[in-house]
């Protein structure tokens, strides 16, 4: 049976232990995942498993011809083969099985047919062959095809010199032959850092028919609800397992937590008024014995440590400037790259306070259109207007990158923040994972990661409206992330945003637009839904479901609905596609049919809260009058039983009643009817 056993591994470094006593076990059907904030040591774990760092002590043991293959987080460089010929070397194992049936071939030739060589000889060509076969090796052209395509690479990507892609996508070649090899054991850390969501929706549906074991580590929470169903925790060098996916470890985690800062709370109470009384008695010689025990008490008190990460912070950026009613307004976009029509038409209207969420598949000009709002782009054709008082704050990747200059974190912090933030600004550095004498570290030998997480504070601290944020989650632990939600959520500002991380994408946002570059055959669009992700999800489930074709269409698949407004189009044929010519008429016209539309989005919102109010009322007394029911001295009564049954009818027909105008209006949020068809 394929296993990997760790039993009381440890391994410091200087004086800290990195690992205490460490005991886990991973066997086929193993989905588990590895928690822990930055820096508890979740890689080092990973490397002493996979054989990569040895340990100081403990036993590592791995069953009988059990293949273990591990993934690192980054620094996986491919050149001198092409795209396809480095996948081919997933298979390197089982071309050296090849070679080694080829030897015993030539053996068995020359054996005597008698002997008793010969027998062990068939006997371990025949395990050979069957390991051969059972391995896919003789369909691993569909098998790289199809992991390939899953991973996000194109068609013509195969032939390509595999040096000639970047650093992201050096790691999904790398990820690519991990999952190519198929072994007995997977160890991943953070797979999904540089997938999109399509790409991370089919690394999850691959992981869930993969028949042997894996642990993960990954910043995604929705991801690894998906799947893992045990959860270990590096928690200050030591191991604890947690039954359940990562939603239930965090519920029993909590709790954990908050026993363990009542009990620091407790003892720091407990410290400082021994302390006082040390102080107090120390140089009274009646009581300099009394003192003596209070300082050796003190010595021998296993003191509780709270690492930074479970200290609770509270991020507060300062409150945007006053802005009108409309933050942005966008007519006629369009964009080409040489023959390639990216956006096309694209007009939107988005008021204050708004979050949306752009989504669509790589290349479909998310990225592009961010670059176009934000003032970094401006070679586009169309009109990108502020409301009144909006200030603009852009975030993305590649300004992060730019980012340049000399000191140390904390002094260059200090130079970008308002006078009022100052005192806080450590608390701050914490929370975007600068802690202890990461303040201290000078900007030049920051890694891309911690660059990207200064550029984001940087820009957080700026009074702004209006945010615009490429991927703000990358290189964030799920803690960091958190707090970044939860200090979005409050901003009462507009965000447009654009991210991979699909938990995010639903808490944050409340609008989506979706974008589908053109195709041979298609001309680049954009939908906009009245809903957050979660809703755009589901309406693309309906979608398929409504084509016939049943099962969940990709994000940015371009398929039109009634659900969504079409905001953009591009003219078909074989000629190069302008962006339509829009008359201003046309434009006023389609503005304020916008207006009207979220108006009445607005309206049919509030009466289903008031609804949803109702219905919430009618349930509760209906389950009061079922329990009601319940009791023996109404149920032993007849004529108490059939009343109480009659007025428990009459309100199960108002909830059901209620409850098919609630779906009736939640159809009409869906398919927003125009005011003007609604007079007629």
């Amino acid at each position: 049976m394929a296993f990997v056993q760790f039993s009381r591994v440890s391994l410091a470094f200087a004086d800290r232990d990195i690992l205490k006593d460490v005991s886990i076990y991973l066997a086929a059907g193993s989905r588990a995942g590895l928690a822990g904030v930055n820096g508890s040591g979740k890689s080092t774990l990973m490397k002493v498993m996979a054989g990569v760092l040895p340990a100081d002590s403990g036993d590592r043991v791995i069953g009988k011809g059990t293949r273990v293959s591990y993934l690192p987080q980054s620094g996986i460089v491919h050149r001198g083969r092409t795209l396809r010929g480095e996948a081919e070397t997933a298979f390197a194992d089982i071309q050296d099985t090849l070679k080694r049936i080829e030897e015993i071939g030539r053996a068995l030739e020359n054996a005597k047919s008698d002997g008793g060589s010969t027998a062990a000889l068939l006997e371990e060509h025949h395990l050979l062959q069957e390991r051969v076969e059972n391995s896919g090796y003789y369909r691993r052209e569909e098998k790289i095809t199809a992991v390939l395509a899953g991973l996000g690479f194109s068609k013509n990507d195969p032939a390509r010199d595999s040096g000639e892609f970047s650093g992201g996508w050096q790691m999904r070649i790398a990820l690519a032959k991990v999952l190519l090899e198929e072994p007995d054991v997977l160890l991943l850390d953070e797979p999904t850092n540089y997938l999109d969501i399509e790409a991370r929706g089919w690394l999850e549906t691959w992981l869930k028919n993969f028949p042997g074991a894996y642990l993960l580590v990954s910043h995604d929470r929705w991801f690894l609800d998906v799947t893992v169903n045990e959860v270990y925790e590096l928690f200050q060098g030591s191991l604890k397992r947690y039954a359940g996916n990562y939603s239930g470890y965090e519920k029993i985690r909590a709790a954990e937590t908050e026993s363990l800062l009542k009990r620091y709370a407790e003892q720091q109470e407990e410290i400082e008024k021994t302390e006082a009384l040390i102080r107090r008695f120390r140089y009274k010689a009646s009581k300099a014995a009394f003192a003596q025990e209070l300082i050796k008490r003190l010595e021998k008190m296993e003191r509780i440590e709270i690492p930074e990460s479970l200290k609770k912070i509270s991020i507060t950026f300062p409150p945007p400037p006053h802005s009108g009613k409309i933050a942005l307004s966008l007519e006629g976009i369009g964009k080409s790259y040489g023959l390639r029509r990216v956006l096309s038409g694209l007009d939107l209207l988005l008021e204050s306070g708004e979050r949306l969420v752009v989504a669509g598949k790589n290349g479909a000009g998310k990225t592009t259109l961010l670059r176009i709002i934000s003032g970094r782009d401006a070679g586009f054709s169309g009109t990108v207007k502020y409301g009144a008082g909006v200030r603009a704050g852009y975030f993305s990747q590649d300004a992060a990158e730019a980012m340049t200059g000399g000191g140390q974190v904390l002094e260059f912090i200090e130079a970008e923040a308002p006078a009022a933030l100052v005192p806080r600004l450590r608390d701050l550095l914490g929370a975007f994972l600068f802690r202890g004498d990461d303040v201290y570290k000078p900007l030049k030998v920051l890694s891309g990661g911690e660059k990207s997480r200064l550029a984001l504070l940087k820009m957080l601290l700026k009074p702004m409206n209006l945010l615009v944020l490429d991927e703000p989650t990358n290189h964030l632990d799920i803690y960091s992330k958190d707090l970044l939600l939860d200090t979005l959520k409050k901003f009462e500002g507009t965000i447009i945003f654009v991210s991979h991380d699909r938990a995010f994408m639903e808490s944050l946002s409340t609008k989506t637009l979706e974008l589908s570059a053109a195709e041979p055959e298609e001309p680049a669009r954009a939908r906009l839904f009245y809903g957050n992700y979660a809703y755009y999800l589901d309406r693309i489930e309906k979608e398929a479901g409504n084509s016939g074709k049943g099962g969940s269409l990709p994000p940015g698949s371009g398929r039109s609905a009634a659900s969504a407004t079409p905001l953009c189009g591009a003219p078909s044929g074989n000629t190069r596609p302008r962006a339509p010519a829009v008359s201003t008429e046309r434009r006023e016209q389609s503005r304020e049919q916008e207006k009207q539309k979220q108006a009445l989005v607005r309206r049919l919102k509030r009466q289903e809260e008031e609804i949803l109010k109702t219905l919430e009322e009618l349930e509760a007394e209906k389950a009061r009058l079922e329990a009601e029911l319940a009791k023996p001295g109404v149920y032993s009564n007849g004529e108490k039983a059939r009343t109480v049954k009659r007025q428990l009818d009459e309100a199960a027909a108002a909830v059901e009643a209620k409850s098919l105008e609630w779906e009736a209006l939640a159809d009409s949020l869906a398919f927003p009817i125009s005011p003007s068809s609604r007079r007629q």
